[in-house]
């Protein structure tokens, strides 16, 4: 595993893990306990998740971009036992909580926060399958993070899916730019790599130029992200295709991902590029596999993968639609998480017998099952893979004194999928400077 301060190898990290983990049983930590950390990308948050699972804990990730009003009303719904933040992000002023001296501070950070223990072999580890592994979280339209709890055998299931799926060999070598509090981060980052095997490159804050050192430095093969990752790398002055030459698979979605982007980037970097489908409740439950044909990975999401089942139903009276008629997409199978901390918010998403999950998404599947995702049927606004609250911002805009009414709304972008716009009425006249590009805007 990789990160911004160098490498550590297969056997010196399954000592850590065993290492935190006693550290952590030490404090107390034990099965079904929750333990919430706020850390950049890096060798210190993977071992905090995979420590926390040695013991049959709860790891529960924060963002580390979460503000503290988004800290609060997360740890609010996990009560955790105990909480990890480095130094000047939000979560270490919550009492109580242990602060390591820099943010961006590895596992030596960890040791030296805890008093030495013995460690916690594999033969040790008290988890089921049925225990819940993570709690990720995702803002929804009302802008409080929503607490996603998965276990250890919808993770594992998908983990190992994806393995064969993306066609993981010991070869491969995987880059990983995503939050690993995101489900995109913690699958492709910590889940697929141990799993697999292979190298795990961690970037704690995305550069373009730094990944092409990276990609070339550690040749790797595999990288999910965004479009805007692969779009900025191209435009770099660093980039020539013999520095991702050993790049052979891209896997992304989003908005975005239009069948222009997936020719332009195939091109460029010259290797395969397609498109998936998922989300933080159920992650990557739609791709391609090498064997299909290339108009699928660009002209569609892909089709179910795994034991996944897919449904498209009319978001009005709940029917099944026909083929080629666009609904609402409803979800279910193994690594479907089995639900939110917050009881209210699982009943408006689960629907009927069966434990289908309705994902509040748009699409449009072919009779051979293959998926083209259309649109939100929510007010979620995702820009460049982080998911913005419509109501949050509008909010915001009217705690102006000059501000009687705002909407926010979507904007189409070529670059990041999407853009925040807002309409808004004011009580008089004003001028405003647009944050987001300097001009000045008459309202």
């Amino acid at each position: 595993m990789v990160d911004d301060a160098g490498s550590t190898d297969r056997a010196s990290l399954e000592d850590l893990i065993s290492t935190v983990a006693g550290r952590l049983r030490r404090e107390g930590i034990r099965r079904h306990d929750v333990v919430a950390f706020q850390l950049p990308n890096g060798i210190g948050a993977a071992l905090l998740y995979r420590a926390c699972w040695r013991l049959g804990a709860i790891a529960a990730p924060l963002h580390h971009k979460m503000g503290p009003r988004e800290v609060a009303a997360a740890l609010d719904q996990v009560d955790p036992v105990l909480v990890i933040a480095g130094c000047g992000l939000p979560a270490s002023e919550i009492e109580g909580s242990v602060v390591l001296e820099s943010p961006s501070e590895r596992f030596d950070g960890l040791l030296a926060r805890f008093a030495d223990a013995d460690p916690v072999t594999r033969a040790q580890c008290p988890a089921k399958g049925s225990d819940i592994a993570a709690v990720l979280f995702t803002s929804g339209s009302t802008g409080t993070p929503k607490a996603v709890l998965h276990t250890h055998r919808g993770l594992g299931y998908k983990a190992s899916t994806m393995v064969e799926v993306h066609g993981i060999g010991p070869r491969d070598a995987v880059l990983s730019p995503a939050p690993l509090a995101h489900i995109s981060g913690l699958l492709n980052g910590v889940l697929l790599p141990s799993t697999a095997g292979i190298p795990s490159v961690l970037m704690s804050t995305w550069d373009p130029e730094k990944a092409l050192s990276l990609i070339e430095r550690y040749e790797v093969t595999f990288m999910g992200a965004p479009p805007v990752f692969f779009t900025q790398m191209a435009a770099s002055e660093l980039f020539t295709q013999r520095r991702v030459a050993t790049l052979r698979l891209v896997s992304t979605g989003g908005a975005s991902v239009s069948p222009a982007f997936i020719d332009s980037t195939s091109e460029i970097f010259e290797c395969r590029v397609k498109r998936t489908y998922g989300s933080t409740e159920a992650p990557t439950v739609t791709t391609s596999r090498a064997r299909d044909a290339v108009d699928r990975a660009r002209d569609t999401d892909g089709r179910t993968v795994g034991e996944v089942e897919l449904q498209i139903r009319d978001p009005g009276d709940l029917s099944l639609r026909e083929s080629g008629d666009p609904g609402e997409i409803w979800l279910r199978g193994p690594e479907l998480f089995v639900g939110y901390a917050d009881p209210a918010a699982n009943a408006k998403v689960f629907a009927g017998p069966g434990g289908w999950f309705r994902t509040g998404d748009i699409g449009v599947s072919d009779e051979r099952g293959w998926l083209r995702v259309e649109g939100r049927l929510s007010d979620t606004i995702i820009r460049g893979g982080e998911n913005i609250s419509a109501s949050e911002v509008e909010a915001t805009l009217e705690a102006h004194p000059d501000v009687t009414h705002a909407v926010a709304v979507p904007v189409p972008d070529a670059i990041l999928g999407e853009r925040v716009a807002a309409y808004v009425e004011a009580r008089t006249a004003s001028t405003w400077r647009s944050a987001a590009s300097g001009s000045r805007v008459a309202v």
